[in-house]
């Protein structure tokens, strides 16, 4: 649903954007109980029953963009119950990090066969011949499936001429690859947050609007009200998100306005990730492991910890794009702030380890982001350019993309070493990844550099994106092209990654 604009994107903007209005204005979180009449004014329903439930959802929306858990439903509280804790500008995610609201949840129908208006009441009656438990009859001049009966496999929809049978599944749960997505005791969508990796997909694929993702909107703006040295690091898939005049100048502008330091491409972090995992894939491949697995994505990183234990040292030790630029910044300026900007969900649950937490102050995504731009009405048509980020190579840009990771470091390890094949495989989305991990356990990958992007389509189509993954993939594979350097290599930073880790 990315790209297209909704009533649930419009809502989601419409509580970033109050959030960040808040933290602006003097950050007085006692108004959050005002927000939820803000952003659902008036006395009619949009979309649900009563204005009344709009607005206690939305009131809980306010609460996780400022961190916080969802209240339980069977006791009274105020909105603004525990705020004094997370209206903080040291504040850190506290899982869980993807949330579902419960009475926001439309309890789908959950893998399911179904007679639609489209059954002809055919002679053949082909649906209930193939059928192996007699759950398909005629009730009314029409097929019928008995739930109770059906096994769903499939073979009534396929022997319908008419394709009248259509298979159901909750949107949320068939787009998360973990499996993590069942049902509580009244039928609504339920989260096994032991086996939840963050990606964010079942968010941005539930038609309700239903689960949402925990924020720090408001403790960025007030570290940056406070005086904070703030600085931004920027995944290179932010190209064309907030709009064709959001330019790279522009940009830096726009983040100036905002209260940001400075703006840096996470980029030359990628690139530094670059050089050091094509070190580690010639140092250990396949001398002390089969195979090795790129380190940069967070969720796909934490499946294979769950899911392949064994396998797990088979990840690259190296550090992230994130970390290695949130380092680089530390170090020039120690008592920096920062703030990965991107388009990850599970950014925010990599950003909390005990190891990086230092590094990463906050995390925010290009949906956040655009909130607060919307707080401080800035209009990117209307701002000057500012300073350009060419920092980056087009390799490390290229990380924004499916097989992109891999590719950098297989086109770096060609440059230094010509005849050395690097074979490479990567799969998009967790089930492929899970597949991937699968074959390899087995053997079938011995010499390879795998690549695992949680999201299809890679970075781009992170949970916290605006742009439609097709077009976000053409814009960066532009931006690419319009790097002054091509290789890694060629990076001012090539040899900064070796003093950060």
């Amino acid at each position: 649903m990315r790209g297209i604009p909704s009533l649930i994107t419009n809502i989601r903007k419409k509580v970033f954007t109050e959030v960040a209005r808040m933290a602006y204005d003097g950050g007085d979180y006692n108004k959050a109980e005002d927000l939820p009449y803000v952003i659902v004014p008036g006395d009619s329903p949009l979309h649900r029953e009563s204005i009344f439930l709009e607005r206690a959802i939305a009131g809980e929306r306010v609460r996780l963009a400022m961190g916080l858990s969802i209240r339980p439903v069977q006791t009274r509280s105020l909105m603004t119950e525990g705020m004094d804790h997370a209206a903080i500008a040291q504040q850190y995610y506290e899982p869980p990090l993807i949330n579902i609201i419960p009475y926001a949840c439309h309890a789908c129908p959950t893998k399911q066969y179904r007679v639609t208006e489209n059954c002809q009441n055919c002679l053949a009656a082909s649906c209930q011949q193939v059928c192996p438990k007699g759950a398909v009859s005629f009730v009314n001049g029409k097929s019928q499936i008995d739930q109770n009966k059906c096994i769903k496999c499939g073979k009534c929809a396929k022997a319908c001429p008419y394709n009248a049978i259509i298979y159901m599944e909750r949107p949320c749960a068939a787009a998360c690859g973990m499996d993590a997505i069942g049902s509580d005791e009244q039928g609504r969508a339920h989260i096994d947050q032991l086996k939840c990796v963050a990606c964010g997909q079942c968010l941005v694929s539930c038609p309700f609007g239903a689960i949402v993702d925990k924020g720090q909107i408001y403790q960025v703006v007030r570290s940056i009200m406070e005086g904070n040295q703030v600085i931004a690091i920027v995944a290179p898939a932010f190209i064309g998100q907030f709009g064709k005049d959001s330019t790279p100048e522009k940009f830096t502008t726009a983040m100036k306005m905002l209260g940001f330091d400075r703006v840096v491409e996470v980029a030359v972090g990628a690139d530094m990730c670059t050089i050091e995992e094509a070190k580690d894939f010639l140092e250990k491949v396949p001398k002390e492991q089969d195979f090795m697995a790129t380190s940069c994505c967070p969720a796909w990183h934490s499946m294979v910890e769950k899911l392949f234990p064994a396998q797990f040292k088979n990840i690259s030790m190296t550090l992230t794009p994130m970390v290695f630029t949130a380092r680089l910044m530390k170090k020039q300026f120690p008592d920096c702030k920062v703030v990965f900007v991107g388009p990850c969900a599970a950014k925010k649950l990599e950003a909390i380890r005990e190891t990086i937490r230092s590094d990463v102050d906050f995390v925010l995504t290009f949906e956040e982001l655009q909130g607060m731009f919307e707080a401080k009405e800035v209009d990117f048509a209307a701002i000057p350019e500012g300073d350009s980020m060419r920092e980056g190579t087009a390799a490390g840009r290229g990380f924004a993309v499916s097989g992109g990771v891999a590719k950098a470091v297989a086109d770096l390890i060609h440059e230094t070493q010509p005849d050395l094949e690097i074979k490479t495989a990567g799969a998009e989305g967790l089930r492929e990844c899970r597949k991937l991990m699968t074959m390899a356990k087995a053997g079938k990958y011995k010499g390879y550099l795998l690549e695992g992007m949680a999201c299809p389509g890679g970075c781009v189509a992170g949970a916290g994106t605006l742009l439609p993954v097709e077009l976000a993939s053409t814009v960066v594979g532009r931006y690419q092209k319009e790097a002054d350097e091509k290789s890694p290599l060629a990076s001012a930073y090539r040899d900064a990654g070796e003093g950060l880790d």
